[in-house]
C-alpha cells in the first residue's frame, strides 16, 4: 500500500459517491466524510496512519480562514468586537459548563470533564464558514454573529490544549505558561499586522509587474502559508495566523483578485479534510456503541442549540438568534485535535475517545442538513419573511461594469462620467491599475474573465456590463464567464474586427460593436462632411 494508491482511490470514490449524491441534493461535505470512512475501511487505517494527510488536509481550514479574513477586514474586525468577545465567550463558557457538568456525572475526572467541555463547546468553522460562503450568508446578521462567535473559538483552542499539558504534568508552572502565550499572542498580532501594512501591498505590486500569473500566485501562497506558519511557530492554530493574514490583505488593492485565485486550492483542500474527518471513524467501535454515539449526537446539538438562542435573545431578534443557533449546533473538527491530545495524554479512555470522535462527526454530519434546510427550520420555531438585510462586500447596484481601462476604457469612463453613470472598472494590468488610482478612479485589480471575480462586483445586477480589452483570447474569456455568471446581464463588447466576432458570435452577445467598421463609418461621414462643407 502507498500514499498514491490510497490518493488514486479515495479520488475515485469522492468523484463517484458525490456525483450521485448531488443528483439528490446532498452536499458534497457528506460525500468527503463517506470517502474517508470507505478508506478507511478498505485500507484498515485510522487517522494515526497517515499524520502526514491530516496536516495536508488542515490547510483546506487555513485557506478558508485566510478568505473569511479577506472579507473581514481589520476595521470590520474591530466593528464586530461584540460578536467575537462577547458572544464568542458567552458561548464557549456556558456550553463548557454544561457540557464538563454532564461529564463529571458520567463519571469523568475533573480533568478529563473540562476538557471534554471545552471541546465539545467548539463548532465547525469549516462546515459553517463553507456553507455561509456557499450560499452568499457570511454577511447575514446571523452569519456575522456565527462567523464572530468562531473566531473566539479558533483563539480558544490554543489554551483548550494548553489546559491538556497542564493537567497531564505536575511539574508546569500556569503562571509562567500564561505569560508566556500573552507575549506570544501580542508578538504574532504585530509582526503580522505591521508586514501587512508596510510589506504586503508592496510586494505583490513589485511582483505583478514581473506580469506572471503563477508568480503572483505563488506569492500569495507564500503569504498564506508563511504567516500560518509563523503562527505555529509560536503555539497558535495555523488557521489563526492564516485569517490575520487575510484581514490584512483585504486592505489591499488585490483583494478581490487574491480570492479568486486562492478558491480552487481552499475548496480541493477543504474536500481532503473532510475525507480525514471519516478516516477516524472505527466501524467497529460504531456498532458496538451506536445508542450511545447517537444519543450523544443529538443531546450536544439540543444543548448547544438552546445555550446560544438563551443568550442571544437578550442581544438581537429572535429569529436571527434561532439561525445562529441551529448554525453553530454542531461540535467542530478542532474538537477532534483535542480529543486525540487528551487520548494520547491518558485523560480519556479509548472508549470514550471513539464514542466522542463518532458523535462529533455524526453532528458534522447532521449540521450539514440542518444548515442547507436552516430557514425552513427557523421557520418551524419563528415563521417570518426572510427580509434580513445581507451586507455584501461590493454593494453595487444598477452600475455599469467596465472591463479593461486601455485607451478605449478610459474614454468610456469619461463618457460615463459626462452622464453622471455609477460605474466601476476592472483592470488585470497594474500600470493601468495604478493610472486609475492616480485619476481617482474606482479601479479594482482583478481579472474579470475569473467567475469569482465577476460575482464580487455582482455584474448580475448590473445595469450594463462593457468589455474593452485589447486581447481577443482574454475577451472570450470574460464573454464565457459572463455568460455563466450573469446570463441575463446587458453585455456590450468591443472587438477589431469581423473576424473576433466571430470569435464570440457563439455566446449571443447583446451588442457587438466592430471597431474596424465604426471607423470606416465614422471616416466616411467625416469625409462627406467635408465635401458638403466644401
Amino acid at each position: 500500500m502507498t500514499y498514491l494508491t490510497i490518493i488514486l482511490t479515495a479520488m475515485f470514490l469522492s468523484v463517484a459517491i458525490n456525483s450521485v449524491l448531488k443528483r439528490v441534493g446532498v452536499p458534497t461535505i457528506i460525500g468527503y466524510i463517506a470517502t474517508g470512512v470507505a478508506i478507511s475501511a478498505i485500507f484498515g487505517l485510522h487517522h494515526g496512519n497517515l499524520e502526514e494527510l491530516g496536516e495536508i488536509a488542515e490547510f483546506g481550514i487555513v485557506f478558508l480562514m485566510f478568505t473569511i479574513g479577506l472579507e473581514f477586514s481589520f476595521k470590520q474586525l474591530v466593528a464586530m468586537r461584540k460578536e467575537v468577545l462577547v458572544f464568542g465567550s458567552l458561548q464557549l463558557l456556558l456550553s463548557a459548563f454544561l457540557f464538563g457538568l454532564a461529564a463529571y456525572w458520567y463519571g469523568m475526572t475533573i480533568e478529563a470533564s473540562i476538557i471534554t467541555g471545552f471541546a465539545l463547546a467548539l463548532s465547525s468553522t469549516a462546515i459553517v464558514l463553507k456553507t455561509l460562503n456557499e450560499t452568499g450568508q457570511i454577511q447575514a446578521p446571523y452569519g456575522r454573529k456565527s462567523v464572530g462567535i468562531l473566531i473566539f473559538q479558533d483563539m480558544a483552542v490554543i489554551p483548550i490544549l494548553l489546559m491538556i499539558t497542564i493537567f497531564s504534568s505536575s511539574s508546569t508552572d500556569i503562571g509562567e505558561m500564561l505569560k508566556v502565550i500573552a507575549i506570544d499572542a501580542v508578538i504574532v498580532g504585530a509582526i503580522i499586522f505591521l508586514l501587512g501594512k508596510y510589506v504586503f501591498e508592496w510586494l505583490l505590486g513589485w511582483v505583478i509587474k514581473a506580469d506572471s500569473s503563477e508568480i503572483f500566485m505563488g506569492t500569495v501562497l507564500f503569504l498564506v502559508i508563511g504567516s500560518a506558519e509563523l503562527a505555529h511557530l509560536f503555539g497558535f492554530t495555523y488557521s489563526l495566523g492564516a485569517f490575520l493574514a487575510g484581514m490584512m490583505l483585504a486592505e489591499t488593492h488585490y483583494k478581490y483578485q487574491i480570492e479568486a485565485e486562492l478558491i480552487p486550492f481552499r475548496d480541493l483542500l477543504l474536500g481532503l479534510f473532510f475525507v480525514t474527518v471519516g478516516m477516524q471513524i472505527d466501524l467497529a467501535a460504531v456498532s458496538q456503541n451506536i445508542g450511545w454515539i447517537v444519543l450523544a449526537a443529538l443531546v450536544i446539538m439540543v444543548v448547544k442549540f438552546v445555550v446560544i438562542l438563551f443568550f442571544l435573545r437578550f442581544f438581537t431578534r429572535l429569529r436571527v438568534a434561532i439561525k445562529t443557533a441551529l448554525a453553530l449546533s454542531q461540535v467542530g473538527e478542532f474538537s477532534l485535535a483535542v480529543f486525540a491530545l487528551a487520548s494520547s495524554s491518558d485523560l480519556l479512555d479509548p472508549i470514550s475517545v471513539q464514542i466522542l470522535l463518532s458523535a462529533v462527526v455524526l453532528s458534522m454530519i447532521l449540521s450539514v442538513f440542518v444548515l442547507a434546510k436552516i430557514r425552513t427550520i427557523a421557520d418551524l420555531f419563528y415563521p417570518e419573511p426572510d427580509a434580513e438585510p445581507i451586507l455584501h462586500s461590493t454593494g453595487f447596484k444598477d452600475h455599469i461594469v467596465v472591463c479593461g481601462f486601455g485607451p478605449l476604457g478610459r474614454h468610456v469612463v469619461e463618457e460615463l462620467k459626462k452622464q453622471g453613470v455609477h460605474y466601476l472598472i476592472l483592470e488585470h494590468d497594474i500600470y493601468r491599475m495604478e493610472l486609475g488610482q492616480k485619476l481617482g478612479e474606482p479601479i479594482f485589480f482583478a481579472n474579470a474573465a475569473n467567475e469569482e471575480v465577476l460575482k464580487n462586483f455582482d455584474v448580475d445586477k448590473a445595469s450594463a456590463v462593457i468589455v474593452a480589452v485589447d486581447n481577443p483570447s482574454h475577451l472570450r474569456l470574460i464573454c464565457e464567464a459572463l455568460n455563466r455568471v450573469a446570463p441575463m446581464a446587458n453585455v456590450v463588447v468591443k472587438v477589431q474586427s469581423e473576424t473576433e466576432a466571430q470569435m464570440v458570435e457563439d455566446l449571443k452577445i447583446d451588442h457587438l460593436v466592430i471597431q474596424s467598421e465604426e471607423m470606416a463609418k465614422r471616416l466616411v461621414a467625416e469625409a462627406m462632411r467635408c465635401r458638403i462643407g466644401f
